[in-house]
């Protein structure tokens, strides 16, 4: 059995492709039983955020899994497997672990180093736990590498400046506007996300901050606590004529603000532009709508060209992370190494307590004018000749495991013990 990751993210595909390929939480617990149900794979977890769409599977056979993970995804976003097989990306192994370590550290994200990573790889092993679709072949790996994300922000700089989704929205949006003192904001969803973005805005000093969400309850409580008003979403259009700027982040599978909608907003406002920054992945905005006059529409395509603007300038701190990671891998692995290896070393341990005990009791009626010390120096013999015999055998396959040589070496002892 491998540990494989096959995914693809902002990197690999254009925001098109990408927001279609994305799978909504609320449709995860499904979507894992379809995938574990499959034939090669008997574990999995599906991350799926603004900036990837990945599925780490512990497969039974490697070809066989992959084509069932790409059928999945065929199947999940309604597209053909041609349309995106290209662009899938496949790890293995120790590059899946290293894979999955880059993630949590941030390094494989739009905004290097940011933290949100760290909550959805968390929320996706979690789900898949809950749905009984994750178990020891990925509890180790996913509980190592939120280990290994929480080191690299405490041990290093790579979480410092610019380090959320959230917040690199708001800064983008400040340069464009040049300053957010003074202006009129509405943030559309209150999730996690949107959180972040109402966070950073206050503690730039923006005073009249309107929070929508789908849940009235929720954008009640987070202007409530974090400050800010709640809008109802049926007065969406209302306060969009009115204020400077629109940051939205919800998780709808479907566009919250239609061309017409915006179109409508932009008759309401006498000539007055309107920025738009929408991260969300699948977006909320339509993206015709950047052809309305007065509109300016950014997404999550300008958010990654405004971070990698910034990126040079901490090409140190990243260097900083990778021998953190390279530690945390080979570690991984002895651990990993030695737990596969165990169950083996133990079933090859009783095999020969197996064969001992048998060939005493066949021998009983030979030995039954033994006295007890005398068994006892029969017992001794004999359990030191198995234990001399089987250690050979298990150093070499605790010392081989994990490579190659390993493997060679369990399927030998397997086949030619039975076990």
């Amino acid at each position: 059995m491998s540990v494989v990751v096959i995914g693809l993210n902002h990197r690999t595909v254009p925001l098109e492709l990408l927001e279609r390929m994305t799978i909504d939480t609320a449709h995860l617990p499904k979507a894992l039983d379809d995938l574990t149900s499959r034939p090669n794979v008997s574990e999995a977890v599906v991350l799926s955020t603004c900036n990837r769409t990945e599925v780490y599977i512990v497969a039974e056979r490697f070809h066989g899994a992959f084509h069932d993970v790409r059928q999945f995804l065929a199947e999940q976003s309604f597209l053909p497997p041609e349309r995106f097989a290209d662009h899938l990306y496949v790890h293995y192994d120790t590059e899946c672990v290293r894979h999955l370590f880059e993630v949590t550290a941030g390094l494989d994200s739009a905004v290097v180093g940011e933290a949100e990573i760290l909550g959805q790889v968390r929320g996706a092993w979690e789900t898949s736990r809950t749905e009984g679709c994750a178990a020891t072949g990925l509890d180790l790996l996913f509980r190592t590498a939120l280990e290994v994300g929480k080191r690299a922000r405490s041990e290093t700089a790579i979480g410092r400046h610019v380090a959320s989704v959230s917040s690199a929205a708001v800064a983008m949006a400040g340069e464009h506007l040049g300053s957010l003192v003074g202006r009129s904001i509405l943030v559309l969803g209150a999730g996690d996300m949107g959180e972040g973005m109402v966070r950073s805005l206050v503690a730039s000093g923006v005073a009249d901050v309107r929070i929508a969400n789908r849940t009235w309850e929720r954008s009640e409580e987070l202007a409530g606590r974090l400050g800010g008003r709640s809008v109802r979403l049926a007065d969406l259009t209302d306060s969009l004529a009115e204020v400077d700027l629109l940051l939205t982040s919800t998780g709808a599978s479907s566009l919250m603000l239609e061309h017409g909608d915006l179109a409508r907003v932009m008759s309401a406002r006498a000539g007055r532009p309107l920025l738009v920054v929408d991260v969300a992945v699948p977006r909320d905005v339509d993206p015709s709508s950047a052809d309305l006059p007065g509109v300016t529409l950014l997404d999550m395509d300008d958010l990654r060209r405004f971070a990698d603007a910034g990126v040079e300038a901490r090409r140190g701190e990243i260097a900083s992370v990778r021998p953190l990671l390279d530690d945390a891998v080979q570690r991984y692995t002895d651990r990993s190494s030695a737990r596969e290896v165990a169950p083996l070393v133990g079933a090859l341990h009783d095999y020969g307590e197996d064969v001992r005990t048998a060939e005493l009791e066949r021998l009983a009626g030979r030995l039954a004018t033994l006295d007890d010390r005398q068994r006892e120096a029969v017992e001794a013999l004999t359990r030191g000749i198995v234990g001399k015999l089987l250690h050979g055998p298990t150093v070499a396959l605790k010392d081989a495991a994990g490579t190659p040589k390993g493997e060679r070496l369990a399927d030998a002892l397997r086949q030619l013990h039975g076990l």
